[in-house]
């Protein structure tokens, strides 16, 4: 098929069939949309190709976006959920007066839908891409049990300080098809982390979706020096209350299985904050819990318009590794805590995307929508 197109199949060959279709409307003058180049329609609205208005920032990058809607509801997660959908566990008490949270995690195989009319055999932690965002607080004893209902073997490697037993790997907590184990661990350190699959291929497991959050929050009695700050990041307290925080996680999808990604985004469907654009408090602070877990490509990066963010590279500190930057790029399973505030902004709609423009124009790049309150 390659000879009968002017492109090649692959990610490129994608942005180039979008370039091409953009040229060709130009020559033409005219929009993608079938009106004249150049015309906006009503306002901040402009038409679609099926006449319905359309959102005007839907069309940023020159129309370099995904046409039509994922259908949420048949995946079995909304990606704007996925942002505030912190898995808790339940909480007991042990004989020693310790805390003990558990967790249930299970593997299934699972078709999701990735892009519009896009569908992506992926391999999940509880049906979903990336897993349940998982969270416990500094010093908590922790059980996850894990269960392979999959057709491969799996396991869970969480980036943490555990025994060897509970690493994940091989031996030591990797189990086939309709297994069990259960992984047991302190919750240490405090930060922003993440667990995945350590089977082999590893980059087979981690690409077909077998990812997800891990945070710990810092307990402020261990850290007296700098305790309202701890609290502040303690899900539960007053001082974290006034915090907008997120999940966000970093992924792409070789759809084609040449080892070349053809969709890029966060939290895994292509451009759905730029058709969806979170909405945000100007007055109150925005904390993003961010991690990399991109296949196939060196580097990720988020870059942040008309802002700049303090940058905590591991969330292992309660002082910024950076402060007053507007772009970061992380390697695979790098992560970090990114806090900003729009106060000082007028309401309106700021982009954020990678910095790699292709990676942009696949898919990953959306919109916080700054209002002046939520009501």
């Amino acid at each position: 098929m390659r000879r009968w197109l002017p492109f090649e199949i692959g990610r490129r060959g994608f942005l180039g069939a979008g370039l091409l279709a953009a040229a060709a409307a130009a020559a033409s003058g005219r929009s993608a949309s079938g009106q004249p180049a150049g015309h906006s329609g009503h306002g901040n609205m402009a038409p679609s190709p099926d006449g319905a208005a359309v959102p005007a920032h839907r069309l940023a990058h020159g129309a370099m976006i995904t046409v039509g809607d994922v259908d949420d509801a048949r995946n079995g997660f909304d990606p704007t959920a996925m942002l505030t959908d912190w898995e808790l566990g339940e909480v007991s008490t042990l004989p020693d007066g310790r805390r003990l949270r558990t967790f249930e995690v299970f593997v299934e195989d699972k078709e999701i839908e990735i892009a519009p009319g896009v569908m992506f055999p992926a391999w999940t932690y509880n049906g979903r891409v990336p897993g349940p965002a998982l969270r416990a607080v500094e010093g908590e004893s922790l059980r996850i049990v894990f269960r392979n209902y999959g057709s491969h073997p799996h396991s869970m490697h969480f980036h943490g300080i555990h025994s060897a037993r509970m690493d994940g790997i091989p031996g030591a907590g990797l189990i086939g098809p309709g297994e069990e184990f259960v992984y047991e661990f302190d919750a240490k350190p405090f930060g922003c982390h993440l667990y995945h699959c350590h089977a082999l291929p590893l980059a087979r497991h981690i690409h077909k979706g077998m990812y997800g959050l891990f945070v710990v929050d810092p307990d402020p009695a261990l850290h007296p020096d700098m305790a309202d700050v701890a609290r502040s990041r303690l899900l539960g307290t007053p001082e974290n209350a006034r915090w907008q925080e997120m999940a966000m996680v970093m992924n792409a999808f070789d759809t084609t299985f040449d080892g070349e990604n053809e969709f890029y985004a966060c939290n895994t469907i292509a451009h759905c904050y730029a058709k969806k654009p979170i909405r945000v408090e100007k007055h109150r602070p925005v904390r993003i819990y961010l991690a990399n877990v991109t296949e196939f490509d060196p580097i990720n990066s988020f870059h942040l318009h008309a802002n700049f963010f303090d940058y905590f590279d591991q969330g292992t500190t309660l002082t910024p590794t950076l402060k007053t930057v507007d772009l970061i790029i992380q390697c695979q399973a790098q992560r970090g805590i990114l806090e900003f505030s729009f106060a000082d902004h007028e309401a309106g709609l700021y982009m954020f995307h990678a910095h790699q423009s292709e990676f942009t124009e696949l898919g990953w790049m959306g919109m916080f929508d700054v209002v002046e309150a939520v009501s």
